[in-house]
């Protein structure tokens, strides 16, 4: 139905709620927009604080893992040492058991001596 053939009474009643519904229905889709632009804008600014934040933890594992590589350098450069140290430590012994065997025997050798002299 056109406007033209809408009695007059229902226009003069009609025609104003209507064209305040319009203009309601106008402020809702502007404020629709102005929400889709702040949450677009949101979401560009959570997008770009992720990425940061996934920047920053790349870095600090790289990080991480370079420490951890060096730690484990240390460790094996102070094994290897005490491993020389080990080493030499196991190649004095037997000369450490044949002075003492020898120290025994000179002991018992000064004892028979005393013991001859006597």
């Amino acid at each position: 139905m056109t406007a033209e053939k809408v009695p007059g009474w229902i226009k003069q009643v009609l025609m104003p709620e209507l064209s305040e519904i319009k203009g309601e229905l106008k402020a809702i889709n502007t404020r629709i927009d102005s929400t889709n632009e702040k949450i677009d804008s949101l979401r560009n600014e959570t997008k770009s604080e992720t990425e940061g934040l996934r920047n920053e933890i790349r870095s600090e594992i790289a990080r991480l893992e370079d420490k951890i590589n060096s730690l484990r350098n240390e460790t094996k450069s102070e094994f290897t040492g005490l491993h020389y140290r080990l080493d030499s430590l196991e190649k004095r012994i037997p000369v450490l058991e044949k002075i003492t065997a020898l120290e025994h025997k000179i002991a018992d050798l000064e004892k028979r001596l005393a013991a001859a002299e006597t």
